[in-house]
């Protein structure tokens, strides 16, 4: 590693902290929780505003939690392991099943700019108009957005908890003024906040994103410094398509050899070398239809 390659991951630690007193504090009243998830949220846009923070790659691992945590809503056992095979092994002509279903649904919602269209890409079942209405009723603040229309969906359709969470944090996104939906509210909400209504459902929304908040700053850093060691140990590289499959690594929860833009023997090479040089791990723990991930 060279010492401007070095210079550049010990720049990392200079990511803005989050302040103690946010998690530090046990707010009670809405005004109070209101205030400290308004502080945590402006505390992630700074965090998100550093190129260093590989944008897509949190995303999908952000997204991946969400599904498990959706999954675990439903009382299904699957958790990131096996949603991960049932995305990222699936063949054409299989069916992913219901919890790859879930994970797929917010993978799509977090891959492409925030649009009506590429949500109805995440949830194929719910017409465009209907995904249009849902985010229209949406109105205040960012949170109480998110909030209500989370409640919306589920008064409409009560077991729709995919759908429900994507929506509020395309909601949250929208407010916010971003381009890509962040999945933040399904990491921290419980299955019991989401039959909460009015003040209840927007007191539960806050204090979930103070938590989800925490969680994702933490993810950020953590990615920072493996996607700048990954791209520090990028030159030593040799095999044709190398390039193409960091930018995979950098993009993408996890990658199966498969899918890299080499031969087969070159891919699985290419992956045990890149572990050997620490800058990505094996995710699963077989010796067969391994996975591999920043």
């Amino acid at each position: 590693m060279t010492f401007a390659r070095l210079d550049q991951i010990n720049d990392l630690d200079t990511l803005p902290r989050m302040p103690a007193w946010v998690t530090s504090a046990r707010p009670e009243t809405l005004e109070d929780v209101a205030f400290l998830s308004g502080a945590a949220l402006n505390h992630l846009h700074l965090v998100l505003g550093h190129d260093e923070v590989p944008q897509a790659l949190l995303r999908d691992r952000l997204a991946l939690r969400a599904a498990e945590a959706c999954v675990a809503f439903s009382g299904r056992p699957e958790r990131a392991g096996e949603l991960r095979d049932a995305v990222y092994l699936l063949r054409p002509g299989d069916l992913p099943g219901p919890a790859g279903e879930t994970c797929l649904a917010w993978r799509r919602a977090v891959e492409r700019p925030l649009s009506i269209k590429a949500l109805g890409r995440a949830l194929p079942s719910v017409e465009p108009g209907q995904i249009a209405a849902w985010l229209d009723v949406g109105k205040g603040a960012p949170v109480t957005r998110a909030a209500m229309v989370l409640e919306a969906v589920l008064r409409v359709a009560p077991r729709a908890d995919v759908a429900a969470l994507i929506l509020a944090d395309a909601a949250l996104a929208q407010a916010l003024g971003r381009d890509h939906v962040v999945p933040l509210l399904a990491l921290c909400l419980k299955r019991a906040d989401l039959r909460k209504q009015g003040d209840d459902v927007r007191l539960a929304c806050h204090r979930a994103l103070v938590s989800s908040v925490v969680e994702a700053v933490r993810l950020a850093a953590d990615l920072a410094q493996r996607a700048a060691h990954l791209k520090a140990v990028a030159p030593k590289l040799r095999a044709k398509g190398a390039g193409e499959a960091i930018e995979m690594f950098l993009t993408r929860d996890a990658v199966a050899p498969s899918a890299l833009p080499l031969p087969d023997r070159a891919a699985r090479r290419l992956c045990d070398r890149l572990v050997d040089l620490g800058a990505v791990r094996e995710l699963t723990g077989r010796d067969t239809f391994r996975l591999y991930g920043v």
